[in-house]
């Protein structure tokens, strides 16, 4: 059960992060992520309701607040790095975030056999070489990485069953925008853009953003489903195995980018995905 929950994080992240990275390179970071976000927010509402989960309000939701506030940094910060490229090189840095949940684990008191503690090793490590990225991209990629790890570790506690769990996120989610709205109001106004610059009037920037909400929606669901799918994972086994095999996402990022966009791993590059895989299955099984 963890490692299937936690490997389909993976995926979910590694698709979200791609997606977000692609659109990061038309319209503002910022709106990328409260636009994907209040979308977010919609759909979680209506499951909310459905359930009743609203039922299972109680002040571990503050963990879910904690969650929302450092989520919008992390996430503006990856995505502005993802839009600085290449992917394949950037992406992989941001596993670095694992150490917070994992050491989470170890002060809890988990101890990973031999088996589980080279898993951790050969999944965990990120791949530092590879083709040239600007520095403001790994200072802004390391700020992610800790911050996701920080977002693993807070959404984990926030919730003890199914219903808590959606009543969780939506409360992060709405934490969410209230953030990036908050800063998007505050960059607005110190000169910044909320739309996409536009040969034509400012329509055109908004045109952008209403033919990119789709992808935005996926952004922002993939992303809510990667933070439920690794809720489960840390609940239902040990914190360490679900932190790791969650972090293999940059592997799908890659993967994706070389696909779509054509970038190039080097040797150094496929061998770091080559050894995170191999890490995967020591974990998993």
């Amino acid at each position: 059960m963890t490692a299937l929950f936690a490997l389909a994080t993976s995926l979910l992240w590694g698709l979200a992060d791609f997606g977000g990275g692609l659109l990061t390179r038309r319209i503002p970071a910022l709106t990328v992520v409260v636009v994907s976000q209040s979308i977010a927010v919609v759909v979680l509402g209506t499951v909310v309701i459905a359930t009743g989960g609203w039922t299972e309000w109680g002040p571990q939701l503050w963990f879910a607040v904690a969650a929302g506030l450092v989520g919008p940094v992390a996430m503006l910060a990856f995505y502005k790095a993802l839009a600085l490229g290449p992917m394949g090189v950037v992406s992989p840095l941001g596993s670095l975030g694992v150490a917070v949940p994992v050491g989470v684990g170890l002060m809890l008191g988990e101890r990973p056999g031999l088996a589980q503690f080279a898993g951790i090793v050969l999944a965990g490590g990120p791949e530092l070489r590879g083709a040239p990225v600007q520095r403001q991209a790994v200072l802004l990629t390391l700020l992610a990485a800790f911050g996701f790890g920080g977002v693993m570790a807070l959404i984990a506690e926030a919730s003890s069953s199914l219903t808590g769990l959606f009543l969780a996120l939506f409360v992060q989610r709405v934490t969410n925008v209230a953030a990036g709205g908050a800063a998007l109001y505050v960059s607005v106004r110190r000169g910044g853009r909320a739309l996409p610059e536009g040969p034509g009037t400012e329509g055109s920037g908004i045109g952008v953003v209403r033919a990119a909400l789709p992808a935005l929606a996926f952004v922002g669901l993939a992303d809510v489903a990667a933070n439920g799918t690794y809720s489960v994972a840390a609940q239902n086994g040990p914190v360490t195995v679900a932190a790791v095999l969650s972090s293999v996402y940059p592997v799908v990022t890659a993967l994706a980018a070389r696909l779509v966009l054509k970038e190039r791993l080097r040797g150094v590059q496929a061998a770091g995905a080559g050894l995170a895989l191999v890490g995967t299955v020591l974990l998993a099984t």
